[in-house]
């Protein structure tokens, strides 16, 4: 229980949030003052409930604290300043401008102390998922002992209205994820005012419906907030506080409104709003000494949790963690194919399989298609207890539950689903892409292949889509042997990769070598004479390509075949290298829109078109992949 003190001294820490973030949103003349101002309260107590240790950031068992809505950054930089980060109050003043610390959004790896990049609405509460998700994974592992912190996730009336909070939550109510407390900030403003305009629902019941645990509080009331997050560590499920707040809370004339939302609220309004709690309304990035050393006693209390924690460790622990967070990629024993065909994704399979046998945080799973995708890790259990996942039809949430996995520290997530829904998981792979974290995609079924299933489930354009995304690094694998020498490349690479997987068997080629994928590109046919013409191809239509090559080396025009698994690192080679690959006329092959073939072709054989309903070799032969069609484009070429 709080007493009359306590309670005096929490008003004037969470005053002097409110006026640091006003200030930081003004200096900049840009941001969002509304959201901090109304949250400031929760933060400073929640502050008392937090187990961090600035000094020791990427101690395992810290609580993970996640802001949903990157519109409170203001307030994510000023805790981490007060709390004793590495974010020093010039970085607060620097808000928003070039170069800083505090960039409008917060971004992983750029400011101590944040877990996650705040992506688009929503990607917060699924990342907070994850982050649970690995907790509990790690737990069973490791002991509760060892592994015992809570997740706390930020989120707004933005982010339950998007459908990858349903999604993600549906899943942590599903598995009962006891270590997940969820924070709404209930101010019921969005940008365009009110959120009657379009948001109704009963959110405590659709919560309780997910199987969560829920309470109702005043978002300004220090002792209601201070019970709820006292219970919350102690229940027996997921919890849900809806915390009823006021925008821009502390603004003499725009609190309450969606105009403070994202806005500066005005020198004068921030002056009159510091006169009237008794702050001087001359003084900026003003924070009083109390309140300073009451923020600095959550950096002290955390790293008396963290010796703690380390003089508790067993050596076996400490074995175990050291060996999941520097995995010996050397010790992977891979299938070996020497004949035959073999679908990639069926390859992709056994070698899944084989990197879990000897990678202990491999894990991953898919969105109910693991038998389509290949995807199970034989004998290795589901979770919690287990490596597998079941996402269950939430490719969403699926991408960005990873994201909080592989950000957790201990494991190497995958996720898999067809290639065409990759489409729903662009946002997440988009923010795994900014952060460089190292997720896997599993995306099979790859191209017109595909059949009898129609343009619906036939990818066309999403391969250009992912090639186009930075720090992502698209691999499409010729055979199982190319398919062994993506993945030793991709567990080495800094950031996530992707492989897209076909549906149908292809031969098994000669092997390749982990360098010759490195460059993303190298010759597999070489032309009888200096080269006239040069195909590129990837997945299926190399086998195309080499029997293309037969042909036009029939007729008497020289041809070398080039095998692209990985048009990105191909394109980052030095030019030495692409000339000696890229001989006369060049044709590229692929089973898709194609349009980024241009960077280093001639020509493309490509689709102009959405797919069709038919056997897989009708649609290859009808939308011209075919030894005629490719042998004419090639000739009208030259």
């Amino acid at each position: 229980m709080l007493d009359n003190q306590e309670i005096f001294q929490y008003q004037t820490m969470a005053n002097s949030l409110r006026f640091l973030c006003a200030d930081m949103v003004q200096e900049a003349n840009s941001g969002h003052p509304g959201a901090p101002m109304g949250l400031a309260d929760i933060a400073v107590v929640l502050g008392y409930h937090l187990k961090i240790s600035p000094k020791n950031q990427d101690w395992i068992n810290r609580d993970r604290l996640v802001f949903s809505g990157g519109h409170a950054s203001a307030l994510v930089y000023s805790l981490l300043h007060l709390w004793g980060f590495d974010v020093s109050l010039e970085d607060l003043k620097r808000f928003r401008q070039k170069d800083s610390k505090t960039p409008g959004h917060p971004e992983y790896k750029h400011t101590p102390g944040v877990e996650i990049t705040t992506g688009p609405l929503g990607q917060g509460v699924a990342n907070a998922v994850g982050f649970a998700m690995g907790g509990k994974l790690a737990q069973n592992m490791l002991g509760k002992d060892v592994i015992n912190h809570k997740v706390y996730c930020l989120c707004g009336d933005g982010d339950l209205q998007e459908g990858i909070s349903y999604e993600a939550c549906s899943l942590a109510g599903h598995h009962s994820l006891d270590n997940l407390i969820l924070i709404y900030d209930s101010n019921n403003i969005t940008i365009e005012g009110s959120c009657e305009v379009a948001f109704s629902e009963d959110v405590k019941m659709r919560f309780v419906a997910q199987n969560f645990e829920v309470y109702e509080i005043d978002g300004h009331n220090f002792l209601e907030i201070d019970e709820a997050l006292s219970k919350a560590k102690n229940a027996n499920k997921p919890v849900l506080i809806i915390a009823k707040t006021t925008i821009a809370k502390g603004s003499l004339n725009l609190s309450g409104s969606h105009k403070s939302h994202g806005a500066p609220l005005g020198i004068e309004e921030i002056k009159n709003s510091k006169k009237a709690l008794g702050f001087n309304e001359e003084e900026k990035f003003f924070i009083p000494e109390s309140a300073k050393l009451r923020f600095l006693n959550v950096a002290e209390v955390g790293e008396m949790h963290y010796k703690q924690w380390q003089a508790s460790l067993k050596e076996e622990s400490k074995q175990m963690l050291l060996k999941m967070q520097n995995p010996d990629f050397s010790s992977i024993e891979y299938p070996i194919y020497e004949s035959g065909s073999k679908a990639t994704r069926s390859s992709n399979g056994e070698i899944l399989n084989a990197i879990s046998k000897s990678i202990e945080g491999f894990v991953g799973g898919s969105a109910d298609l693991a038998p389509s995708n290949n995807t199970e890790l034989k004998e290795k259990g589901d979770f919690p207890k287990g490596k597998n996942f079941h996402f269950g039809i939430r490719e969403h949430s699926m991408g960005a539950i990873c994201n909080g996995i592989a950000n957790y520290g201990l494991f190497l997530p995958f996720c898999a689903t067809f290639f065409v829904f990759s489409d729903y998981m662009s946002p997440s792979v988009r923010v795994a892409s900014l952060m460089k974290s190292k997720v896997f995609y599993i995306w099979t079924h790859d191209s017109i292949g595909v059949g009898e299933d129609g343009a619906t489930h036939q990818p066309i354009e999403q391969i250009s889509h992912f090639r186009a995304m930075p720090n992502l690094t698209l691999f499409r694998p010729a055979d199982a042997n190319e398919n062994i020498a993506c993945w030793q490349v991709a567990l080495e690479l800094e950031g996530p990769s992707a492989f897209v997987l076909s549906r149908q068997n292809l031969p098994i080629l000669e092997k390749v070598n982990k360098e010759q994928v490195q460059k993303g590109a190298y010759i597999k046919k070489e032309s009888s004479k200096e080269a006239q013409v040069t195909l590129l191809a990837t997945g299926s239509e190399v086998e195309l390509a080499l029997k293309s090559a037969l042909q036009l080396e029939e007729e008497g025009i020289a041809t070398q075949v080039v095998s692209v698994p990985s048009l990105d690192l191909f394109l980052k080679e030095p030019k030495t290298y692409k000339d000696i690959l890229l001989k006369g006329k060049v044709i590229a092959i692929e089973a898709a829109r194609g349009l980024e073939w241009y960077r280093v072709a001639h020509g493309v054989v490509g689709m102009d078109s959405f797919g069709a309903s038919a056997k897989g070799e009708e649609l290859f032969k009808a939308f011209g992949f075919s030894v005629e069609n490719v042998v004419n484009f090639t000739k009208s070429m030259l």
